[in-house]
C-alpha cells in the first residue's frame, strides 16, 4: 500500500475542521477515502461487507455504491439517527456479539470505533470471527496520545481528561460528549500492534498512520513517537485459514 498524497491529507484535514458545521461533507469524504483503501486489497462488487459501529451509515452507503452488499451494525440508536439520517437496513447490535455466523463476511470494517469500546481485544476477535478465511479486516482508531485523542476536548486531554472536560464545558456551555472510562478509552498503538502480531488467526497486510502523507508505515515502528505522531492507526488484516 503506497503512501497517500499530501493533497489527500490536506483535504481530509480541512474536512475534519468543518465536521461540526458540515458533518455531511466531512463524513462522506472520509467514507470515500476509507472505502477506496479497502478496494486496494479486496474486490468490492458482490462482496459481503460488515460495517461495525458505522453510525449514521456513510461508510455503508459508500460500500453499496461500490457494488458491495453491506450490512450496518450499530449499538447506539442515537448514532443511527445522527445528522437527520436513517440508514436503510441497519441492525442495532453490539460489536462484541454480532448476530452473524462464523466467516459470513468478505470484509469486516470498523472506523473510529475501537477507542470507544472497553475491551478492544474482544471487539477485534469478534471482527475476526465473522470474517471468512482470506477475507479482509479493516480497523482504524484514534489512539489516546494522538493530538486528537481526547476527541472534542483535544488537545487539552494531555493535561488530564477531567481538566479537559471542564475547559470544554466552560468554553461551550455544554458537557463534552465523551467521558474517559465510559464511552472513550485510552487505546494505544504499541499494545494494539503487539496484540495483532501475536494472533495466529490474522496476518498484517498494513499497519500505518491513516492520514499521514509520507512515511505512514515507518512512524508506527518507532516506540514512543508512534503514540503521538500516528494520529490514527490503520490496521488492514487478512484472516488466516484455520
Amino acid at each position: 500500500m503506497r503512501d497517500p498524497s499530501l493533497r489527500r491529507s490536506v483535504a481530509l484535514f480541512r474536512g475534519f475542521m468543518r465536521e461540526q458545521s458540515d458533518p455531511e461533507a466531512c463524513y462522506r469524504l472520509l467514507a470515500r477515502d476509507a472505502v477506496a483503501q479497502v478496494a486496494q486489497h479486496a474486490p468490492l462488487p458482490g462482496a459481503t461487507v460488515v460495517d461495525v459501529g458505522g453510525g449514521a451509515g456513510y461508510f455503508t452507503e459508500e460500500f453499496r455504491e461500490r457494488g458491495a452488499e453491506c450490512f450496518l451494525f450499530e449499538p447506539d440508536r442515537e448514532e443511527l439517527g445522527a445528522h437527520g439520517r436513517r440508514p436503510e437496513g441497519a441492525v442495532v447490535a453490539d460489536g462484541y456479539l454480532l448476530p452473524l455466523a462464523d466467516g459470513a463476511a468478505d470484509v469486516c470494517f470498523s472506523s473510529n470505533v475501537l477507542e470507544h469500546v472497553a475491551d478492544p481485544q474482544t471487539f477485534l476477535s469478534e471482527m475476526v470471527r465473522v470474517t471468512r478465511p482470506g477475507g479482509l479486516i479493516y480497523v482504524a482508531f484514534t489512539n489516546w496520545y494522538s493530538p486528537w485523542g481526547g476527541h472534542e476536548t483535544a488537545p487539552w486531554h494531555y493535561l488530564g481528561h477531567a481538566r479537559a472536560r471542564a475547559r470544554y464545558e466552560r468554553r461551550t456551555g455544554r458537557p463534552a460528549k465523551h467521558t474517559l472510562g465510559e464511552n472513550l478509552f485510552a487505546v494505544h498503538v504499541g499494545p494494539t500492534l503487539r496484540h495483532v502480531r501475536a494472533r495466529p488467526d490474522v496476518e498484517i497486510v498494513s499497519a500505518r498512520s491513516r492520514y499521514w502523507p509520507f512515511l505512514a508505515g515507518a512512524v508506527t515502528r518507532v516506540p514512543g513517537l508512534r503514540e503521538v505522531a500516528t494520529w490514527n492507526l490503520l490496521l488492514i488484516l487478512r484472516r488466516c485459514s484455520p
